[in-house]
């Protein structure tokens, strides 16, 4: 039996692009793995020494299905990253106490079930559940669609979600995201983002938005950004596989945090050499020592 489960769903199987590499780079390291889908009924949990969560990119309508499923699995193997941190971290109110703890954070007005709509941005701004991925559910809006938008925030509040207005960041439109990818808790990577709220958005398996990606070298300042998020952490980083810092020019041109993506993050093997090992002498040591 293979000794790392690397879990996905059954629509991203074919989608996830750092799963072959991540293959590859397992099997020159000789540690044995299999690519299973995280609700698949049939699936063994307990006969893998590790359970890595890779491509689980359709939680979000089944969120409390998939932590049920996780805690289930930590009750069996060793599951990364942690179920303790996807709990945490599919629900995007960790960016106000992301925020609380000082990390500068996207501003972000928060709108409960039953709260009274209000819009306090007037310039353009963004429209999203807190509970999203890949960009569902998430639209940008330009001044005079405020009524447009506020039928959006209503049917998010019906569907009982809480959800996220933010002004929308110019700063994208020419820098961009920059994506900090980090493995078994040291930097390895980042990436360049474009713009994808845009008005026309090309839907991949109806599971995220296609994106314009680059490699890109990280500035000082986004560095020490990363590093603030990563030891703003419930419990520290420490148990982290992996870890995606994704962030934008704020308003004043430094960077704040989009999102903190430990859950099922794209991690970008094919823009930086040699990432995909790093990942797989990660997942070694979490096999030998623990994280």
């Amino acid at each position: 039996m293979a000794q790392v489960a690397l879990v996905t769903a059954a629509s991203a199987k074919d989608l996830d692009e750092d799963l072959p590499p991540l293959v590859a780079a397992l099997t020159a390291a000789d540690i044995s793995q299999a690519i299973v889908v995280w609700d698949d009924p049939s699936v063994d949990w307990g006969a893998f020494r590790l359970a890595v969560v890779r491509s689980t990119w359709d939680y979000v309508p089944q969120r409390e299905k998939f932590l049920a499923w996780a805690d289930r699995v930590s009750n069996v193997t060793r599951l990364v990253n942690p179920a303790a941190i996807l709990r945490w971290n599919t629900d995007k109110r960790y960016l106000r106490e992301m925020s609380r703890q000082g990390v500068p954070v996207v501003e972000t007005h928060w709108i409960e079930p039953g709260d009274a709509i209000s819009i306090p941005y007037a310039g353009e701004f963004v429209v999203k559940p807190a509970v999203s991925a890949g960009a569902k559910d998430t639209a940008r809006y330009r001044p005079g669609e405020a009524a447009v938008a506020a039928a959006h925030v209503a049917r998010l509040q019906s569907d009982g979600q809480v959800v996220m207005v933010q002004p929308y960041l110019t700063g994208l439109e020419e820098a961009g995201e920059t994506a900090a990818i980090f493995l078994g808790g040291v930097y390895s990577h980042a990436i360049r983002k474009g713009p994808i709220l845009k008005s026309a958005v090309e839907v991949v398996g109806g599971l995220f938005a296609k994106e314009d990606i680059r490699a890109r070298e990280i500035r000082p300042a986004e560095r020490a950004l990363a590093d603030r998020v990563l030891a703003a952490v419930p419990g520290g980083a420490d148990p982290l596989l992996y870890a995606r810092v994704d962030m934008a020019p704020g308003p004043s041109g430094e960077p704040v945090l989009l999102e903190f993506e430990a859950t099922e993050p794209s991690l970008f093997f094919a823009f930086s050499a040699g990432s995909a090992d790093r990942m797989a002498r990660a997942i070694l040591r979490a096999l030998n020592r623990g994280l």
